[in-house]
């Protein structure tokens, strides 16, 4: 997705320790964080990848049902799409919460509500937020990009882009805005969208098949590895179906293919089985330094974070690691 978000002693030492630790420029510079949400709890999770045992939190937030979740160090805060009240959303002072032991954080910033309906992902560069609007019949059916930027006040709309496709999953890379096309195996390119927010509409610059793909939610890209992840819910119904298809070389391999054209399958890495224990994966996070790439599955078990290593060919490889986690909708990584 994206482009920038059990109480434990030693959890909170250690963000103590990061806190307390201003003169120590390495201290300040090793941070990693994953944070995810949920659409039935209530509740965000923030977990630091960087302890010996990673110690997961969990905290309450005023949106019962929460999509697209982004996590920025510098001011201690999540930013949410909010389903359930229809807006954006900051939540503040994560560290701090992690040392007192609190269990709930408090709304800082939102838009105005009912500005977006069905929102499903969020995509961040500086203080431009751009909302995913699925289509539903509370929105009229129309898909929709709702570009805010964050101000000391809350979050002010700047500008809507109506899709001639469903919208799930968009990712930031600089000035381009990369987005799934949701009921197909289609990603979209909007070439310099940061510098086209002025403009009354917007279209697609380049549009591609990606081959063997079902239907993709999950999407994230890394410049520094030149790498992209979509993820592949197939069958909603089935919680055996899913997969993650990685593509090395993204930016060749994408520049290379025609519009309307195909990615084959042999440019891409292809984890499908059920060893993988993908069913329908939402929403796809990866860590350029670990290599771990980090899945929410929303189908089985109800919800669960996946983590796995970086595949080196294609197969049916199973999870690093599983945490249940009831109706977990986004994942985000921040590594500095």
């Amino acid at each position: 997705m994206k482009n920038l978000f059990i109480t434990s002693a030693f959890l909170i030492l250690l963000f103590a320790s990061c806190d307390n630790n201003d003169s120590d420029p390495v201290a300040n510079k090793l941070e990693s964080t994953l944070v995810t949400s949920s659409n039935t709890s209530g509740k965000i999770t923030v977990t630091d990848l960087l302890a010996t045992t990673a110690m997961v939190k969990s905290f309450t937030i005023a949106s019962q049902d929460a999509e697209g979740i982004s996590y920025n160090s510098e001011s201690d805060a999540v930013i949410v799409a909010s389903r359930s009240n229809n807006k954006l959303e900051t939540y503040t002072g994560i560290k701090n919460a992690l040392k007192s032991g609190t269990d709930n954080l408090m709304l800082s910033l939102s838009s105005i509500t009912g500005e977006f309906t069905n929102a499903r992902e969020t995509a961040v560069s500086g203080d431009i937020v751009v909302v995913a609007q699925d289509q539903l019949d509370s929105n009229g059916m129309v898909n929709k990009l709702f570009v805010y930027k964050k101000t000391s006040a809350g979050f002010s709309l700047l500008k809507i882009f109506t899709t001639d496709f469903k919208l799930w999953g968009i990712h930031i890379n600089g000035n381009d805005l990369y987005a799934v096309v949701d009921l197909t195996g289609d990603i979209v390119l909007f070439k310099d969208f940061m510098n086209n927010i002025s403009l009354t509409t917007i279209a697609a610059t380049k549009r591609v098949t990606i081959a063997g793909l079902i239907r993709s939610h999950g999407i994230t890209y890394s410049a520094s590895d030149d790498i992209m992840i979509l993820t592949d819910v197939a069958s909603a119904a089935s919680a055996t179906d899913g997969g993650l298809i990685v593509i090395k070389n993204f930016s060749t391999v994408f520049n290379s293919t025609a519009a309307s054209g195909t990615i084959a399958m042999a440019n891409q890495i292809r984890v499908y089985g059920p060893n993988s224990m993908l069913g329908n994966p939402v929403d796809v996070a990866y860590d350029p330094v670990t290599k771990k790439i980090y899945v929410a599955e929303r189908l089985n078990a109800g919800g669960e974070v996946l983590t796995y290593s970086f595949p080196p060919t294609s197969g049916d490889f199973a999870p690093l690691n599983v945490r249940a986690e009831a109706g977990v909708t986004s994942v985000f990584v921040l590594r500095k």
